[in-house]
Protein backbone atom coordinates (compact mmCIF):
# COMPACT_ATOMS: atom_id res chain seq x y z
CA UNK A 1 0.00 0.00 0.00
CA UNK A 2 1.35 3.42 -0.93
CA UNK A 3 1.99 6.13 1.65
CA UNK A 4 -0.85 8.22 0.22
CA UNK A 5 -3.25 5.28 0.54
CA UNK A 6 -2.20 4.61 4.13
CA UNK A 7 -2.67 8.26 5.04
CA UNK A 8 -6.14 8.35 3.43
CA UNK A 9 -7.07 5.14 5.25
CA UNK A 10 -6.06 6.66 8.60
CA UNK A 11 -7.91 9.93 7.92
CA UNK A 12 -11.15 8.14 7.00
CA UNK A 13 -11.04 5.44 9.70
CA UNK A 14 -14.43 5.07 11.43
CA UNK A 15 -12.93 3.70 14.65
CA UNK A 16 -9.92 5.96 15.33
CA UNK A 17 -10.36 9.13 17.39
CA UNK A 18 -8.87 12.40 16.08
CA UNK A 19 -5.99 12.07 18.58
CA UNK A 20 -5.31 8.51 17.44
CA UNK A 21 -5.40 9.57 13.80
CA UNK A 22 -2.84 12.28 14.59
CA UNK A 23 -0.58 9.68 16.22
CA UNK A 24 -0.77 7.29 13.27
CA UNK A 25 -0.25 10.10 10.77
CA UNK A 26 2.91 11.14 12.60
CA UNK A 27 4.24 7.59 12.28
CA UNK A 28 3.63 7.70 8.52
CA UNK A 29 5.56 10.98 8.33
CA UNK A 30 8.52 9.39 10.13
CA UNK A 31 8.47 6.49 7.66
CA UNK A 32 8.85 8.85 4.67
CA UNK A 33 12.33 9.95 5.77
CA UNK A 34 15.23 7.92 4.35
CA UNK A 35 16.63 5.32 6.71
CA UNK A 36 19.87 6.31 8.38
CA UNK A 37 23.09 5.00 6.87
CA UNK A 38 23.88 1.40 7.85
CA UNK A 39 25.82 -1.37 6.14
CA UNK A 40 24.29 -3.61 3.49
CA UNK A 41 24.86 -6.57 5.83
CA UNK A 42 22.79 -4.92 8.57
CA UNK A 43 20.03 -4.08 6.09
CA UNK A 44 19.97 -7.68 4.88
CA UNK A 45 19.71 -9.03 8.44
CA UNK A 46 16.93 -6.53 9.11
CA UNK A 47 15.05 -7.45 5.93
CA UNK A 48 15.40 -11.16 6.73
CA UNK A 49 13.88 -10.62 10.17
CA UNK A 50 16.99 -11.60 12.13
CA UNK A 51 17.33 -8.15 13.70
CA UNK A 52 14.52 -5.65 14.28
CA UNK A 53 14.54 -1.92 15.08
CA UNK A 54 11.17 -2.08 16.90
CA UNK A 55 9.56 0.49 14.57
CA UNK A 56 11.21 3.43 16.34
CA UNK A 57 11.29 5.48 13.14
CA UNK A 58 13.75 5.88 10.30
CA UNK A 59 15.46 8.83 11.97
CA UNK A 60 14.85 8.81 15.74
CA UNK A 61 14.26 12.27 17.22
CA UNK A 62 13.44 11.12 20.77
CA UNK A 63 14.67 8.29 22.98
CA UNK A 64 12.63 5.12 23.21
CA UNK A 65 12.11 5.54 26.96
CA UNK A 66 12.71 8.58 29.20
CA UNK A 67 12.87 8.41 33.03
CA UNK A 68 13.00 11.95 34.44
CA UNK A 69 14.06 12.61 38.01
CA UNK A 70 10.60 13.72 39.08
CA UNK A 71 11.73 14.20 42.69
CA UNK A 72 14.17 16.90 41.57
CA UNK A 73 11.43 18.47 39.45
CA UNK A 74 9.02 18.67 42.39
CA UNK A 75 11.72 20.06 44.66
CA UNK A 76 13.03 22.79 42.35
CA UNK A 77 10.13 23.49 39.99
CA UNK A 78 10.74 24.23 36.31
CA UNK A 79 11.67 27.45 34.53
CA UNK A 80 10.52 26.05 31.19
CA UNK A 81 7.10 25.09 32.56
CA UNK A 82 6.95 28.24 34.73
CA UNK A 83 6.29 26.23 37.89
CA UNK A 84 7.41 26.87 41.45
CA UNK A 85 8.53 23.99 43.72
CA UNK A 86 5.63 21.93 45.06
CA UNK A 87 4.55 22.70 48.62
CA UNK A 88 1.75 20.22 49.27
CA UNK A 89 0.05 17.17 47.78
CA UNK A 90 -2.17 19.21 45.48
CA UNK A 91 0.87 21.05 44.11
CA UNK A 92 2.76 17.79 43.58
CA UNK A 93 -0.08 16.03 41.76
CA UNK A 94 -0.71 19.09 39.59
CA UNK A 95 2.99 19.45 38.73
CA UNK A 96 3.25 15.77 37.77
CA UNK A 97 0.11 16.02 35.64
CA UNK A 98 1.74 18.90 33.73
CA UNK A 99 5.17 17.41 33.12
CA UNK A 100 3.85 14.05 31.94
CA UNK A 101 2.63 15.79 28.79
CA UNK A 102 6.21 16.92 28.06
CA UNK A 103 7.97 13.55 28.53
CA UNK A 104 8.43 11.81 25.17
CA UNK A 105 8.79 8.13 24.35
CA UNK A 106 8.37 5.77 21.43
CA UNK A 107 4.61 5.75 22.21
CA UNK A 108 4.30 9.57 22.39
CA UNK A 109 3.14 9.14 25.99
CA UNK A 110 5.27 8.95 29.14
CA UNK A 111 6.26 5.36 29.86
CA UNK A 112 7.47 6.22 33.37
CA UNK A 113 5.47 8.35 35.79
CA UNK A 114 7.73 7.84 38.79
CA UNK A 115 8.29 6.03 42.07
CA UNK A 116 5.06 7.52 43.29
CA UNK A 117 5.23 6.78 46.99
CA UNK A 118 8.74 8.22 47.28
CA UNK A 119 7.67 11.25 45.23
CA UNK A 120 4.47 12.05 47.09
CA UNK A 121 5.22 11.16 50.71
CA UNK A 122 7.15 14.42 51.38
CA UNK A 123 4.01 16.35 50.43
CA UNK A 124 1.42 14.47 52.48
CA UNK A 125 1.85 16.84 55.45
CA UNK A 126 -1.34 16.75 57.55
CA UNK A 127 -3.58 15.12 54.95
CA UNK A 128 -5.87 12.49 56.44
CA UNK A 129 -6.40 9.05 54.91
CA UNK A 130 -9.75 9.94 53.30
CA UNK A 131 -8.29 13.04 51.64
CA UNK A 132 -5.27 11.13 50.32
CA UNK A 133 -7.55 8.44 48.92
CA UNK A 134 -9.80 10.93 47.12
CA UNK A 135 -6.91 12.86 45.58
CA UNK A 136 -5.02 9.77 44.45
CA UNK A 137 -8.18 8.18 43.06
CA UNK A 138 -8.88 11.27 40.96
CA UNK A 139 -5.23 11.29 39.87
CA UNK A 140 -5.45 7.61 38.85
CA UNK A 141 -8.61 8.24 36.81
CA UNK A 142 -7.03 11.29 35.19
CA UNK A 143 -4.03 9.23 34.08
CA UNK A 144 -6.18 6.60 32.39
CA UNK A 145 -8.45 9.12 30.70
CA UNK A 146 -5.89 11.67 29.47
CA UNK A 147 -2.90 9.38 28.81
CA UNK A 148 -4.74 6.23 27.68
CA UNK A 149 -1.73 4.09 26.93
CA UNK A 150 -0.99 0.77 28.62
CA UNK A 151 2.77 1.32 28.45
CA UNK A 152 2.55 4.17 30.99
CA UNK A 153 4.10 2.72 34.15
CA UNK A 154 4.17 3.62 37.85
CA UNK A 155 6.40 2.18 40.60
CA UNK A 156 5.72 1.76 44.33
CA UNK A 157 7.45 -0.01 47.26
CA UNK A 158 9.41 -1.60 48.85
CA UNK A 159 8.54 0.33 52.03
CA UNK A 160 5.15 0.26 53.71
CA UNK A 161 3.47 3.65 53.54
CA UNK A 162 0.12 5.35 53.05
CA UNK A 163 0.72 6.23 49.38
CA UNK A 164 1.74 2.67 48.47
CA UNK A 165 -1.22 1.11 50.28
CA UNK A 166 -3.67 3.61 48.85
CA UNK A 167 -2.49 3.12 45.26
CA UNK A 168 -2.87 -0.66 45.64
CA UNK A 169 -6.39 -0.17 46.98
CA UNK A 170 -7.37 2.18 44.16
CA UNK A 171 -5.83 0.04 41.42
CA UNK A 172 -7.78 -3.03 42.57
CA UNK A 173 -11.00 -1.02 42.71
CA UNK A 174 -10.75 0.71 39.34
CA UNK A 175 -9.14 -2.14 37.35
CA UNK A 176 -7.89 0.30 34.70
CA UNK A 177 -5.68 -0.59 31.76
CA UNK A 178 -3.45 2.39 32.59
CA UNK A 179 -1.19 2.94 34.34
CA UNK A 180 0.79 -0.27 34.46
CA UNK A 181 2.23 -0.87 37.92
CA UNK A 182 5.28 -2.46 39.54
CA UNK A 183 5.60 -3.10 43.26
CA UNK A 184 9.23 -3.47 44.32
CA UNK A 185 9.75 -6.06 47.05
CA UNK A 186 12.61 -6.49 49.52
CA UNK A 187 12.32 -9.29 52.06
CA UNK A 188 14.42 -7.24 54.51
CA UNK A 189 12.16 -4.17 54.27
CA UNK A 190 8.70 -5.12 53.04
CA UNK A 191 6.26 -6.44 55.66
CA UNK A 192 4.42 -9.67 54.87
CA UNK A 193 1.05 -7.92 54.94
CA UNK A 194 2.09 -5.53 52.14
CA UNK A 195 3.27 -8.35 49.88
CA UNK A 196 -0.01 -10.14 50.62
CA UNK A 197 -1.92 -7.04 49.54
CA UNK A 198 0.05 -6.85 46.28
CA UNK A 199 -0.69 -10.53 45.57
CA UNK A 200 -4.39 -10.03 46.32
CA UNK A 201 -4.30 -7.24 43.76
CA UNK A 202 -2.89 -9.67 41.19
CA UNK A 203 -5.85 -11.94 41.90
CA UNK A 204 -8.21 -8.99 41.32
CA UNK A 205 -6.66 -7.21 38.31
CA UNK A 206 -3.46 -9.03 37.21
CA UNK A 207 -1.41 -6.10 38.56
CA UNK A 208 1.16 -5.28 39.84
CA UNK A 209 4.40 -6.81 38.61
CA UNK A 210 6.43 -7.67 41.71
CA UNK A 211 10.10 -6.76 41.30
CA UNK A 212 13.08 -8.14 43.20
CA UNK A 213 14.30 -4.82 44.60
CA UNK A 214 17.76 -5.98 45.79
CA UNK A 215 18.60 -7.27 42.29
CA UNK A 216 17.68 -3.98 40.66
CA UNK A 217 19.51 -1.91 43.27
CA UNK A 218 22.60 -4.05 42.77
CA UNK A 219 22.45 -3.38 39.03
CA UNK A 220 21.87 0.37 39.09
CA UNK A 221 23.29 1.54 42.42
CA UNK A 222 22.42 4.53 44.54
CA UNK A 223 21.45 6.82 41.66
CA UNK A 224 18.40 4.68 41.23
CA UNK A 225 16.33 2.98 38.56
CA UNK A 226 12.81 2.86 37.24
CA UNK A 227 10.71 0.09 35.78
CA UNK A 228 8.90 1.38 32.72
CA UNK A 229 6.61 0.45 29.86
CA UNK A 230 6.10 -3.33 30.00
CA UNK A 231 8.70 -4.28 32.62
CA UNK A 232 11.86 -2.59 31.37
CA UNK A 233 14.41 -1.51 33.99
CA UNK A 234 16.60 1.50 33.26
CA UNK A 235 18.71 4.16 35.00
CA UNK A 236 16.73 6.91 36.73
CA UNK A 237 17.34 10.37 35.24
CA UNK A 238 18.16 8.57 31.99
CA UNK A 239 16.41 5.95 29.93
CA UNK A 240 16.83 3.93 26.77
CA UNK A 241 18.00 5.69 23.65
CA UNK A 242 17.01 2.69 21.50
CA UNK A 243 15.96 -0.95 21.60
CA UNK A 244 17.19 -3.28 18.87
CA UNK A 245 16.25 -6.94 19.15
CA UNK A 246 17.73 -10.16 17.80
CA UNK A 247 15.44 -12.98 16.67
CA UNK A 248 17.19 -16.10 18.00
CA UNK A 249 14.86 -18.37 16.05
CA UNK A 250 15.82 -16.84 12.70
CA UNK A 251 19.49 -16.84 13.67
CA UNK A 252 19.30 -20.52 14.65
CA UNK A 253 17.95 -21.39 11.20
CA UNK A 254 21.29 -20.29 9.77
CA UNK A 255 23.37 -22.54 12.05
CA UNK A 256 24.56 -26.06 11.29
CA UNK A 257 24.14 -27.14 14.91
CA UNK A 258 24.33 -25.79 18.46
CA UNK A 259 28.13 -25.51 18.38
CA UNK A 260 28.07 -23.54 15.12
CA UNK A 261 25.36 -21.31 16.56
CA UNK A 262 27.33 -20.53 19.72
CA UNK A 263 30.73 -20.07 18.12
CA UNK A 264 29.90 -18.47 14.76
CA UNK A 265 26.31 -17.52 14.04
CA UNK A 266 25.25 -15.84 17.28
CA UNK A 267 28.43 -13.73 17.68
CA UNK A 268 28.09 -12.60 14.05
CA UNK A 269 24.51 -11.40 14.43
CA UNK A 270 25.29 -9.80 17.77
CA UNK A 271 27.84 -7.60 16.03
CA UNK A 272 25.28 -6.62 13.38
CA UNK A 273 22.84 -5.79 16.18
CA UNK A 274 25.47 -3.55 17.75
CA UNK A 275 25.97 -1.89 14.37
CA UNK A 276 22.30 -0.94 14.21
CA UNK A 277 22.33 0.16 17.86
CA UNK A 278 25.31 2.43 17.19
CA UNK A 279 23.75 3.98 14.08
CA UNK A 280 20.43 4.70 15.78
CA UNK A 281 22.03 6.03 18.95
CA UNK A 282 24.43 8.25 17.02
CA UNK A 283 21.62 9.89 15.08
CA UNK A 284 19.64 10.56 18.25
CA UNK A 285 22.58 11.96 20.22
CA UNK A 286 24.38 13.81 17.43
CA UNK A 287 21.73 14.99 14.96
CA UNK A 288 18.26 15.05 16.50
CA UNK A 289 18.94 17.85 19.04
CA UNK A 290 16.86 16.02 21.64
CA UNK A 291 19.54 16.49 24.28
CA UNK A 292 19.10 20.26 24.08
CA UNK A 293 15.65 19.96 25.65
CA UNK A 294 14.58 21.52 28.96
CA UNK A 295 14.62 18.06 30.55
CA UNK A 296 18.42 18.09 30.14
CA UNK A 297 18.98 21.80 30.74
CA UNK A 298 17.11 21.74 34.05
CA UNK A 299 18.81 18.55 35.22
CA UNK A 300 15.87 16.15 35.09
CA UNK A 301 17.72 13.74 32.77
CA UNK A 302 21.40 13.17 31.97
CA UNK A 303 22.63 12.13 28.55
CA UNK A 304 25.20 9.74 30.07
CA UNK A 305 22.45 7.77 31.83
CA UNK A 306 20.83 6.57 28.61
CA UNK A 307 21.46 2.99 27.53
CA UNK A 308 20.71 1.06 24.38
CA UNK A 309 18.69 -2.08 25.07
CA UNK A 310 20.03 -5.22 23.38
CA UNK A 311 16.87 -7.29 23.10
CA UNK A 312 16.45 -10.97 22.27
CA UNK A 313 13.40 -13.13 21.61
CA UNK A 314 12.59 -16.58 20.22
CA UNK A 315 14.78 -18.48 22.71
CA UNK A 316 12.33 -21.40 22.85
CA UNK A 317 12.21 -21.91 19.10
CA UNK A 318 15.98 -21.46 18.73
CA UNK A 319 16.72 -24.14 21.34
CA UNK A 320 14.19 -26.60 19.95
CA UNK A 321 15.47 -26.06 16.40
CA UNK A 322 19.12 -26.50 17.37
CA UNK A 323 18.34 -29.70 19.27
CA UNK A 324 16.32 -30.99 16.35
CA UNK A 325 19.35 -30.47 14.09
CA UNK A 326 21.27 -32.85 16.35
CA UNK A 327 18.48 -35.44 16.29
CA UNK A 328 17.05 -34.64 19.71
CA UNK A 329 13.35 -34.24 20.51
CA UNK A 330 13.94 -32.52 23.88
CA UNK A 331 11.78 -29.41 24.35
CA UNK A 332 12.56 -26.07 25.96
CA UNK A 333 11.08 -25.70 29.41
CA UNK A 334 10.59 -29.45 29.84
CA UNK A 335 14.06 -30.99 29.89
CA UNK A 336 17.44 -30.28 31.44
CA UNK A 337 19.16 -30.73 28.07
CA UNK A 338 17.07 -27.99 26.45
CA UNK A 339 17.16 -25.71 29.47
CA UNK A 340 20.95 -26.02 29.78
CA UNK A 341 21.40 -25.09 26.11
CA UNK A 342 19.18 -22.04 26.63
CA UNK A 343 21.22 -20.98 29.63
CA UNK A 344 24.45 -21.37 27.61
CA UNK A 345 22.96 -19.04 24.98
CA UNK A 346 21.98 -16.48 27.63
CA UNK A 347 25.44 -16.62 29.23
CA UNK A 348 27.10 -16.08 25.86
CA UNK A 349 24.79 -13.15 25.08
CA UNK A 350 25.58 -11.61 28.46
CA UNK A 351 29.30 -12.04 27.91
CA UNK A 352 29.13 -10.39 24.49
CA UNK A 353 26.97 -7.47 25.66
CA UNK A 354 29.02 -6.93 28.82
CA UNK A 355 32.29 -6.82 26.88
CA UNK A 356 31.25 -4.80 23.83
CA UNK A 357 31.75 -1.03 24.19
CA UNK A 358 29.10 1.29 22.78
CA UNK A 359 29.64 5.01 22.42
CA UNK A 360 26.26 6.09 23.76
CA UNK A 361 25.72 3.57 26.52
CA UNK A 362 25.25 3.29 30.25
CA UNK A 363 28.87 3.19 31.41
CA UNK A 364 29.67 2.67 27.71
CA UNK A 365 27.62 -0.53 27.51
CA UNK A 366 24.25 -1.72 26.24
CA UNK A 367 21.94 -3.60 28.59
CA UNK A 368 20.73 -7.11 27.78
CA UNK A 369 16.94 -7.40 27.58
CA UNK A 370 14.51 -10.31 27.26
CA UNK A 371 12.13 -8.63 24.84
CA UNK A 372 8.43 -9.34 25.39
CA UNK A 373 7.36 -9.56 21.76
CA UNK A 374 5.19 -7.30 19.63
CA UNK A 375 1.73 -7.82 18.25
CA UNK A 376 2.83 -8.75 14.73
CA UNK A 377 5.17 -11.56 15.86
CA UNK A 378 3.99 -14.90 14.50
CA UNK A 379 5.22 -18.39 15.42
CA UNK A 380 7.88 -17.05 17.74
CA UNK A 381 7.82 -16.82 21.54
CA UNK A 382 8.68 -13.57 23.35
CA UNK A 383 12.00 -13.32 25.20
CA UNK A 384 13.04 -16.50 26.95
CA UNK A 385 9.46 -17.56 27.71
CA UNK A 386 8.12 -21.09 27.37
CA UNK A 387 5.74 -21.31 24.38
CA UNK A 388 2.16 -20.52 25.27
CA UNK A 389 0.01 -23.62 25.61
CA UNK A 390 2.95 -25.84 26.59
CA UNK A 391 3.73 -24.39 30.02
CA UNK A 392 4.54 -26.92 32.77
CA UNK A 393 3.31 -26.62 36.36
CA UNK A 394 4.29 -23.33 38.02
CA UNK A 395 7.19 -24.68 40.09
CA UNK A 396 8.76 -26.45 37.11
CA UNK A 397 8.17 -23.28 35.11
CA UNK A 398 9.99 -21.13 37.65
CA UNK A 399 12.90 -23.55 37.96
CA UNK A 400 13.32 -23.69 34.18
CA UNK A 401 13.78 -19.92 33.85
CA UNK A 402 15.15 -18.61 37.16
CA UNK A 403 18.85 -18.96 36.30
CA UNK A 404 18.45 -16.58 33.34
CA UNK A 405 17.12 -13.60 35.25
CA UNK A 406 20.37 -12.24 36.64
CA UNK A 407 21.74 -11.68 33.13
CA UNK A 408 18.93 -9.54 31.69
CA UNK A 409 19.75 -6.25 33.38
CA UNK A 410 17.24 -4.11 31.50
CA UNK A 411 14.32 -6.40 32.07
CA UNK A 412 13.00 -9.93 31.90
CA UNK A 413 9.53 -11.18 32.67
CA UNK A 414 7.49 -14.30 32.30
CA UNK A 415 3.72 -14.40 32.73
CA UNK A 416 2.48 -17.23 34.90
CA UNK A 417 -1.20 -17.75 34.10
CA UNK A 418 -3.01 -18.97 37.19
CA UNK A 419 -6.46 -20.55 37.43
CA UNK A 420 -9.17 -18.39 39.00
CA UNK A 421 -9.40 -20.72 42.02
CA UNK A 422 -6.41 -18.82 43.43
CA UNK A 423 -8.86 -16.07 44.41
CA UNK A 424 -10.07 -18.35 47.20
CA UNK A 425 -6.47 -18.99 48.27
CA UNK A 426 -4.41 -15.83 47.61
CA UNK A 427 -1.73 -17.04 50.03
CA UNK A 428 -0.74 -19.55 47.35
CA UNK A 429 0.07 -16.61 45.05
CA UNK A 430 2.18 -15.08 47.83
CA UNK A 431 4.15 -18.29 48.30
CA UNK A 432 4.68 -18.76 44.55
CA UNK A 433 5.89 -15.16 44.28
CA UNK A 434 8.29 -15.55 47.21
CA UNK A 435 9.55 -18.80 45.76
CA UNK A 436 10.20 -17.29 42.34
CA UNK A 437 12.03 -14.28 43.78
CA UNK A 438 14.10 -16.44 46.14
CA UNK A 439 15.09 -18.66 43.21
CA UNK A 440 16.43 -15.61 41.36
CA UNK A 441 13.49 -14.15 39.45
CA UNK A 442 14.14 -10.48 38.71
CA UNK A 443 10.42 -9.86 38.36
CA UNK A 444 7.32 -11.95 39.11
CA UNK A 445 4.25 -11.50 36.92
CA UNK A 446 0.95 -13.39 36.87
CA UNK A 447 -2.38 -13.30 35.07
CA UNK A 448 -5.48 -14.78 36.67
CA UNK A 449 -7.40 -16.61 33.99
CA UNK A 450 -10.91 -15.28 34.64
CA UNK A 451 -9.92 -11.60 34.83
CA UNK A 452 -11.03 -9.16 32.15
CA UNK A 453 -7.82 -7.19 32.71
CA UNK A 454 -4.85 -9.28 31.49
CA UNK A 455 -1.28 -8.85 30.32
CA UNK A 456 -0.31 -9.32 26.71
CA UNK A 457 3.48 -9.13 26.56
CA UNK A 458 3.73 -6.91 29.62
CA UNK A 459 1.22 -4.18 28.90
CA UNK A 460 -2.42 -4.50 29.94
CA UNK A 461 -5.63 -4.92 27.93
CA UNK A 462 -9.25 -5.56 28.77
CA UNK A 463 -10.57 -8.59 26.90
CA UNK A 464 -13.96 -6.90 26.76
CA UNK A 465 -12.40 -3.93 24.93
CA UNK A 466 -10.70 -6.24 22.43
CA UNK A 467 -13.97 -8.07 21.73
CA UNK A 468 -15.67 -4.90 20.48
CA UNK A 469 -12.63 -3.11 19.07
CA UNK A 470 -13.21 -3.74 15.36
CA UNK A 471 -16.75 -2.42 15.53
CA UNK A 472 -16.30 0.46 17.97
CA UNK A 473 -12.60 1.22 18.28
CA UNK A 474 -11.25 2.09 21.72
CA UNK A 475 -10.28 5.21 23.62
CA UNK A 476 -7.22 3.27 24.87
CA UNK A 477 -4.40 3.51 22.32
CA UNK A 478 -3.01 0.04 23.03
CA UNK A 479 -6.26 -1.90 22.52
CA UNK A 480 -5.45 -2.28 18.83
CA UNK A 481 -2.11 -3.89 19.74
CA UNK A 482 -3.93 -6.34 22.00
CA UNK A 483 -6.47 -7.08 19.29
CA UNK A 484 -3.70 -7.77 16.77
CA UNK A 485 -1.77 -9.87 19.29
CA UNK A 486 -4.83 -11.96 20.12
CA UNK A 487 -5.22 -12.80 16.42
CA UNK A 488 -1.60 -13.21 15.34
CA UNK A 489 0.13 -14.58 18.44
CA UNK A 490 -0.78 -17.25 20.98
CA UNK A 491 -1.53 -15.05 24.00
CA UNK A 492 -5.02 -16.51 24.38
CA UNK A 493 -3.59 -20.04 24.49
CA UNK A 494 -1.75 -19.58 27.78
CA UNK A 495 -2.44 -22.49 30.10
CA UNK A 496 -4.05 -21.55 33.42
CA UNK A 497 -2.44 -23.63 36.19
CA UNK A 498 -4.13 -24.46 39.47
CA UNK A 499 -2.36 -23.54 42.70
CA UNK A 500 -3.92 -26.25 44.85
CA UNK A 501 -3.51 -27.12 48.52
CA UNK A 502 -1.75 -30.28 47.38
CA UNK A 503 0.89 -28.22 45.60
CA UNK A 504 1.53 -25.85 48.50
CA UNK A 505 4.33 -27.96 50.03
CA UNK A 506 6.21 -27.69 46.70
CA UNK A 507 5.90 -23.90 46.75
CA UNK A 508 6.89 -23.69 50.40
CA UNK A 509 9.92 -25.88 49.74
CA UNK A 510 10.86 -23.55 46.89
CA UNK A 511 10.94 -20.70 49.41
CA UNK A 512 12.48 -22.71 52.26
CA UNK A 513 15.37 -24.06 50.20
CA UNK A 514 16.56 -20.49 49.69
Amino acid sequence: MSSQSKIKQIITSPTLSPKQKTLFLSLEAEAIVDYMSVSDEILLAKNEGVICDMFEGNAPFKPRYVLPDYAKYLQQGSAYLELEPAKDLDDALNALTIIYHHVPSVTNHPVYIGQLDDLLLPFVNNEDEASIYKKLRNFWIMLDRTLPDAFMHANIGPTDNIICRTILKIDAELKQVAPNLTFTYDAEITPASLLEQACKNICECSKPHIANYPMFKDTFGEQGFGIVSCYNSLPLAGGANTLVRLNLKEAAKKALDADDFLTQVLPHYCQLTFGLIDARSAFLHEESNFFNSFLVQEGFIEEARFAPMFGIYGMAEAVNLLLEKSGSTEQYGHSDVANNLALAITELLSDIVTNTPVKYGYKQRALLHSQGGISCDQDVTPGIRIPYGSEPDPVTHVKALAAHHKYYLSGISDILTIDETVKQNPQAMVTLCQGALSMGFREFTANVHSNDLVRVTGYMIKLSDVAKFKQQGSRTNTTWLGSEASEQTAILQRLPRVLSHEQMPKFEQLVGNK
